[in-house]
Order: structure tokens, then C-alpha cells, then sequence
């Protein structure tokens, strides 16, 4: 894609970006809010958002959701469940049934 086909935007923080989408997701803002451990880190920033919107922030709530419902969070795609079972599983935990 063109620079020519993304539009300048400024976040609230007054970071300058470009974006071709509606997103209002500034990539400088969401570099800085990512977490420096955890199995957060290992998602991308539109899963994370995901899991935090809905309030999975720990690997103990993430245990009481099915695969299933995770992937009906906006946000949430098919190539972060792998991740989130090893992240599980090396806590000896595992989505629900």
C-alpha cells in the first residue's frame, strides 16, 4: 500500500500516524502499553486488546474460557490459540471444555 492511500491521524497523546483503515489504534501508544512480561506479550496488539477488553488478563481467567469464546472476541484470530495453550499448559492449566 501507498503512503498516498493512508490518512494522517493524531492520537489523544498527539502521536502523528498514518493509517488506511478506521482504526484509531496508535501504534506508538499501544508500544508503549504492551507488557513487558506475561503471557500477554507473546500476542499480537489486537489480541491482547482483545483479552483485556474482556477482562483475560491472567492465565487463571483465561482457564474458564473455551476456545470457542475466545475466538469470538473481536480481535482474536485462529494463530493466537497456539500461543495461549502453551501458556496454559506450562502452567499445568487448559482451557475449558
Amino acid at each position: 500500500m501507498q503512503a498516498s492511500d493512508k490518512n494522517l491521524k493524531i492520537c489523544k497523546k498527539g502521536h502523528k500516524f498514518y493509517k488506511s483503515s478506521d482504526c484509531p489504534s496508535c501504534p506508538t501508544c499501544e508500544s508503549e502499553r504492551k507488557p513487558e512480561s506475561g503471557f500477554l506479550t507473546v500476542l499480537s496488539a489486537p489480541a491482547r486488546r482483545a483479552l483485556e477488553h474482556n477482562g483475560v488478563t491472567s492465565l487463571q481467567k483465561l482457564s474458564t474460557c473455551s476456545e470457542k469464546e475466545i475466538l469470538k472476541f473481536h480481535g482474536m484470530g485462529p494463530a493466537s490459540l497456539p500461543k495461549l495453550r502453551l501458556a496454559l499448559e506450562e502452567e499445568g492449566l487448559s482451557f475449558r471444555d
